[in-house]
């Protein structure tokens, strides 16, 4: 056996009697680590016990509604004529307005936002991209009731008025408070679809660079197409905030349901009418009283059903590179 050969054996050897040896690398568990994993259990027991109850109450205060001899399902999705005094109860002007102002919310936020996010992750440079983006995260932090505010006296009297005249527009409508939406979930389109632009492996910027692609070639057939799980999750995400805002609709699309689809008119949307319904001076268990759950129910159907569209297009378009 030459020394190669020997030194070799000896190695292999070596190797053998360290794993033969069993190596616990967890080590001992320390006494605060069992305090730290109590406490983040009771957290996330905590949470789904509330949204377990939160439901279960929903489903019930949404029976006494459906239970009710003065309604049936077939009325209730098939007519357009909400007037729970009168014992009318059409859900589809609620849902038409709710769906109309999220449309028009959507037109404005996915175009900027997708802009703003490209320009942060491929043409900012660090230290703009410092400054941008906390700046446009703080229009996230406004409250609601100030955008609310916004739209009825600045949006509705001096852009949309101005523009189309008093006579067409509204003061309360719903294409104000659609504008105000737009830019209200804005900065979550711009922050999310930032994040998944930000993912995209720096070698495919690199391999687009070396054919001879420009930076707006590389950043729209390139970089966007590899991030577009991410960027209709974050569009999803958008309309399913837009869907359950409250208080810019309540202020700025106007009291009432009415059965439209032009955006210029009032109408009011699913919690914009329970918004109102719920302030009122009406009484515990009344068929209007229990109406708002029946609403509340179908928006809850509304909002599931975009988290699950937006986790099935996550995974149906996600992108892994090594």
């Amino acid at each position: 056996m030459n020394p190669m050969e020997q030194e070799v054996r000896v190695g292999i050897e070596r190797a053998a009697a360290v794993g033969g040896s069993a190596i616990n690398l967890r080590g001992k568990r320390r006494f605060g680590e069992h305090i730290i994993e109590t406490i983040v259990f009771i957290c996330g027991a905590l949470s789904i016990f509330t949204t377990t109850a939160i439901v279960i109450v929903l489903f019930q205060e949404a029976w006494m509604f459906f239970g009710s001899p003065e309604v049936n399902l077939t009325e209730f999705f098939g007519t357009t004529t909400w007037q729970p005094e009168t014992g009318r109860f059409g859900i589809w002007p609620l849902m038409t307005s709710t769906l109309l102002t999220s449309f028009i919310a959507l037109l404005v936020a996915v175009p900027l936002g997708l802009g703003a996010a490209i320009y942060l992750s491929e043409y900012a440079s660090p230290t703009a991209r410092g400054y941008l983006k906390p700046i446009l995260e703080v229009l996230a932090g406004v409250p609601t009731v100030v955008y609310g505010y916004f739209a009825l006296t600045f949006v509705t009297p001096v852009i949309l008025q101005g523009l189309l005249g008093k006579e067409r527009v509204e003061i309360y409508n719903m294409l104000s408070a659609g504008l105000t939406m737009g830019i209200m979930i804005l900065p979550l389109v711009a922050s999310m679809s930032e994040d998944a632009l930000s993912a995209v492996p720096r070698s495919l910027r690199e391999g687009s660079y070396g054919l001879g692609a420009t930076r707006l070639e590389t950043s729209v057939r390139v970089v966007v197409p590899a991030a577009l799980s991410g960027i209709l999750a974050a569009v999803i995400v958008a309309m399913s905030r837009a869907v359950g805002e409250t208080m810019i609709v309540a202020l700025a699309a106007g009291a009432g349901p009415r059965f439209t689809f032009n955006p210029l008119q009032a109408a009011e949307t699913m919690t914009g009418h329970i918004a109102r319904i719920s302030g009122g001076d009406i009484s515990y268990a009344s068929i209007q009283y229990t109406s708002i759950f029946a609403i509340a129910l179908v928006l809850f159907f509304m909002t599931l059903l975009l988290n699950l569209l937006s986790g099935w297009v996550v995974r149906r378009f996600r992108e892994v590179y090594e």
